[in-house]
């Protein structure tokens, strides 16, 4: 095969016939990913840091009703991932819906959709290296050293794990989400011990009357979680990790349904269940987004050392999230280098079948991150938490369409649904694409930075035009090339 993609520049390219779509970024991977690796990377993408960090801040501007935002918004992050895992096991694909886009959209859709991929991560990058600085300033070993410094430490740590081996990250990751999900494990049944047995928290009984003689569910009104919507998103943003990862593992056609399918209950049990706790332990107003909420918990019981572990955890949170972006923005731009849609640097792997190339434009931005920290380091998380945002709804976006095709298609009898499908299709796929545009009107609502960044998007499309129009005959070039093969 050659090392060209095989789509049209700009048509899509599944016939009538119903032969597969070739996507030539899918070549030189190493399938070493296992079971548990996939169940573990799920579990990691549905707990980041808009939970551990992220929740703090939230319920101090909404209230307990954050738990409502994290349950809707749940809701429709299983709906985009469900639509992915049918798209996957229809045609299991590193480049994930980058390639589905190309296939279904042509190239000018799979440029946009990796594009808005890597905005996604870029930005997030910057928030989990923010993160995981303002973590460590929590030890007074710490303190006194710049954000900045903190932040250039974990982004230069976190690349060096995942420039290895697809076959490290796995391991890295299936770690990291045992840490996450034992804590919140512990964390709940403490939680659950400390409501029922009405046990001092730092000279407050919680209890239901936590959230009554509080304000209520919206202390603050209804409209102050609608406004958070935005950010609960956020939350969400590597769910569709374990698409990426289906192309580096092992039967994906057993192993991708039951990980996606066990997301609704997770989102259950730890986001909603997680934040419900923390309202009835606490007032809203005892948390900031300055400090975990779990941390202030554990730092109010003053049980020596807890806060310290639970800082530690969120942590290594933060470090997760950062090495999964490095991975999947990694894979999605070898994708498009592959078609001539992103610099050619960027499809170039290493030995140990590593995108080496994509990863580290990613870090290269990671380091823009760190020059903020220094110039802004109070609002740099929030700042790009935003613009992280936009990136999300455009990606979950690009993959309800690509799925909305794809079901059009199946009518047609040009490609065959997989048994696996994402339930009342096309139904499903326009509400979520109806929701996630309100989420940018939401966004807009909102003062200051929310709105700053939704009227940046004129610059964003602009960008995105401007960008096309440097790279379409290169891309045109590529599928010229492809045909003469």
């Amino acid at each position: 095969m050659s090392d060209r993609t095989m789509a049209a520049a700009d048509t899509p390219v599944a016939g009538a016939t119903g032969s597969p779509h070739v996507d030539a970024g899918d070549v030189g991977y190493r399938k070493d990913l296992k079971s548990r690796h996939i169940n573990m990377i799920a579990i990691g993408g549905a707990i980041g840091t808009g939970l551990f960090l992220g929740a703090g801040g939230r319920m101090a501007g909404a209230g307990p009703s954050l738990f409502i935002a994290y349950a809707v918004c749940g809701v429709f992050a299983f709906f985009v991932v469900r639509a992915l895992g049918e798209l996957v096991l229809y045609r299991p694909s590193s480049g994930a819906f980058v390639s589905y886009a190309r296939e279904f959209m042509g190239e000018k859709g799979a440029y946009t959709a990796g594009w808005l991929y890597f905005l996604n991560w870029s930005t997030t990058a910057i928030a989990d290296i923010t993160a995981a600085a303002t973590y460590a300033h929590f030890w007074a070993m710490f303190s006194d050293v710049p954000q900045w410094v903190l932040a250039l430490i974990a982004l230069a740590v976190v690349l060096t794990a995942n420039l290895i081996s697809v076959k490290y990250f796995g391991e890295m990751e299936f770690w990291f989400a045992i840490i996450k999900v034992a804590a919140l494990v512990v964390f709940m049944l403490i939680g659950i011990y400390l409501v029922v047995t009405s046990h001092d928290i730092g000279g407050h009984t919680p209890g239901f009357s936590t959230i009554s003689d509080n304000g209520g569910i919206f202390p603050s009104g209804f409209m102050p979680m609608l406004l958070l919507i935005q950010g609960v998103v956020f939350a969400y943003a590597s769910v569709e990790l374990c698409g990426v990862a289906a192309g580096e593992t092992e039967n994906p056609e057993k192993i991708m349904p039951r990980a996606i399918n066990s997301i609704m209950w997770r989102v259950g049990l730890f986001y909603v269940g997680s934040v419900v706790l923390l309202a009835l332990l606490l007032p809203y107003t005892a948390y900031s987004g300055d400090e975990s909420p779990f941390v202030t918990v554990f730092d109010k019981l003053g049980i020596p050392g807890a806060a310290g572990v639970m800082n530690l955890v969120v942590l290594t949170a933060a470090l997760s999230s950062l090495n999964s972006g490095l991975y999947s923005t990694g894979r999605i731009l070898r994708s498009m280098s592959m078609s001539g849609s992103a610099p050619r640097f960027t499809g170039v792997m290493n030995k140990g079948g590593v995108p080496y190339g994509g990863i580290l434009l990613t870090a290269g931005f990671g380091v823009l991150g760190v020059l903020l920290n220094y110039v802004m380091p109070g609002d740099a998380f929030e700042l790009v938490l935003n613009f992280a945002s936009i990136g999300i709804i455009g990606t979950w976006a690009m993959i309800m369409v690509c799925s909305l095709l794809f079901w059009h298609r199946s009518k047609d009898g040009r490609v065959t649904r997989p048994a696996y499908q994402l339930p009342w299709a096309p139904y499903t796929q326009i509400v979520t694409l109806f929701f996630l545009g309100s989420v940018v009107v939401l966004m807009w609502m909102d003062e200051g930075i929310s709105r700053t960044t939704v009227n940046c998007l004129p610059l964003i499309a602009a960008a995105l035009v401007g960008g096309w129009f440097l790279v379409r005959k290169r891309v045109r070039a590529v599928a010229t090339a492809s045909k003469e093969l």
